[in-house]
C-alpha cells in the first residue's frame, strides 16, 4: 500500500509575527512579489514597511485584481519575472492565496492569511476560476508552501464570522479522514502536478494524518467557544491561538493527507441552491457534517456532540441557517446529484453511495438540526 503525507516546510504563528516576514523573504533574496488586494495591504502596511526596513527587503505590490484566474496568474508571473522577484507572497484571503500558489508553481512561496476562514493555506493545491468568477479547475503543485506565517493579532482584528466559518471547515476534518481511512480511499497528498495524467500512482492516508484530524476536532470542542469570545473582543488568548492552529494547520494537514469524503461533496451540491450563496464555505461545510453523520448512521452521542458545538458558536445546523427556507424535491435532487458525480469525494465513504441516500440524509439532517435549535 502506498501512503502519502504532505505539509509546508515551515509553519509559524504568533502575535505581531508579520514583523518577521522580512526574515523569511531574505532566505530567498531581497525582492518579493506581494499578491494581495489593496484593502489587505493597507490594513497591514505599517508592519510591512517596518519588516522591509528591518531586514532590507523590498515588496513589489501587484494591484491584485481579486480573481484567481489563469489570466491574472499569467500577468503576475510576468511581473515577477520583470521585477526579478526571488519569492512570492500570498497575503489575504482564499483568492489571493490560491493565485500566489499558481504564480509560484510550488517554489519559494510564503502564505500570510489575514483571516482563518478555511484550511487552504497549508495545501499544495489551488482552485482556479474564470475572469467572470466561475469555477475553472483545480491545480496541484509538487510541494506545499515554503512558509505559512500567521500574525494572530491580525486574525483577532478580523470579523468573528471568518473565525467561526473556519471552525465549520475544520469540523469536517476528522469525520472525513475517518471515513477515508475506513474505505482505504485515496488522498490529495498523493497528487503532485501531473498526477491526473497518470504520472504518479494514488496514495492512501497515514496514521499521522488521522491523529492530527482527531486532535483538530478535540481542539474545536475544547476551545471553540472561548476563541469566539476572544475574537468578538478583538483580543488574542491561548484559546484563540489554539483555534487558529486548528483551523489552519491541523485541518489543513488533516484534509489533504487524511482525505475528503461526503461532507465536501454535499457542500459542493449545496452550491446549486441560489438561496445558499450568501453562506460561506465553512458554513455550508458545517451543515454538511451533520449530513455525513446521518448518512453513516453515526452514534447518537456523537451527533448530539456536534450539534451542541455548532449551536454554541453559531454554525448552521439546518438549511434555513444557510438561507434556504424552503427546498423542493427537484432542488434536493439537484443537490444530491451534484454531490454524487463520479469525480466527487463522496465516493470515499466506506459504503456505496447513491442519490436517494444523499437526499434522505440531507432531509433528516435538516430536521434534526431544526429540532436541536429549539432544544
Amino acid at each position: 500500500m502506498r501512503k502519502a503525507f504532505i505539509a509546508p516546510t515551515k509553519y509559524v504563528q504568533g502575535e505581531d509575527e508579520l514583523l518577521n516576514l522580512g526574515y523569511f523573504v531574505k532566505t530567498f533574496g531581497k525582492k518579493a512579489l506581494l499578491i494581495a488586494n489593496q484593502e489587505d495591504v493597507n490594513r497591514v502596511r505599517e508592519k510591512l514597511e517596518k519588516t522591509a526596513e528591518t531586514f532590507g527587503i523590498e515588496f513589489i505590490e501587484t494591484n491584485f485584481h481579486g480573481e484567481a484566474s489563469r489570466v491574472e496568474a499569467k500577468r503576475l508571473q510576468e511581473l515577477a519575472k520583470k521585477e526579478q522577484c526571488e519569492c512570492v507572497i500570498g497575503l489575504g484571503g482564499g483568492k489571493a492565496i490560491d493565485t500566489s500558489k499558481v504564480v509560484a508553481e510550488g517554489k519559494n512561496l510564503i502564505i500570510v492569511p489575514t483571516i482563518v476562514a478555511t484550511d487552504a493555506p497549508t495545501s499544495h493545491s489551488a482552485v482556479l476560476y474564470t475572469e467572470e468568477g466561475e469555477f475553472d479547475d483545480y491545480a496541484y503543485f509538487m510541494q506545499s508552501p515554503s512558509v505559512v506565517l500567521i500574525d494572530t493579532t491580525i486574525i483577532a482584528q478580523a470579523p468573528t464570522r471568518f473565525l467561526v466559518s473556519g471552525m465549520g471547515d475544520a469540523l469536517s476534518t476528522y469525520f472525513e479522514a475517518r471515513a477515508t481511512t475506513r474505505a482505504y480511499a485515496n488522498v490529495n497528498a498523493g497528487l503532485p502536478c501531473g498526477a491526473r495524467e497518470g504520472v504518479c500512482p494514488p496514495a492512501k492516508s497515514t496514521n499521522t494524518a488521522l491523529a492530527l484530524a482527531k486532535l483538530c476536532y478535540e481542539t474545536l470542542l475544547e476551545d471553540g467557544l472561548k476563541a469566539k469570545e476572544a475574537s468578538d473582543l478583538n483580543v488574542v488568548t491561548p484559546a484563540l491561538e489554539n483555534i487558529i492552529e486548528a483551523n489552519i494547520l491541523l485541518s489543513g494537514l488533516g484534509f489533504e493527507s487524511g482525505g475528503l469524503a461526503a461532507v465536501h461533496a454535499i457542500h459542493d451540491g449545496l452550491t446549486v441552491l441560489h438561496e445558499a450563496h450568501g453562506a460561506t464555505h465553512g458554513e455550508k461545510v458545517a451543515f454538511s457534517v451533520i449530513c455525513q453523520l446521518v448518512l453513516e448512521n453515526a452514534p447518537t452521542q456523537e451527533l448530539e456532540e456536534v450539534l451542541t458545538f455548532a449551536n454554541s458558536i453559531g454554525l448552521p445546523v439546518c438549511l434555513e441557517d444557510l438561507g434556504v427556507k424552503h427546498i423542493t424535491d427537484e432542488q434536493l435532487t439537484s443537490v444530491a446529484e451534484k454531490a454524487c458525480i463520479p469525480e466527487e469525494s463522496i465516493h470515499s465513504m466506506p459504503f456505496p453511495i447513491d442519490v436517494a441516500s444523499v437526499k434522505s440524509a440531507i432531509m433528516v439532517a435538516d430536521a434534526i438540526g431544526r429540532k436541536s435549535k429549539m432544544a
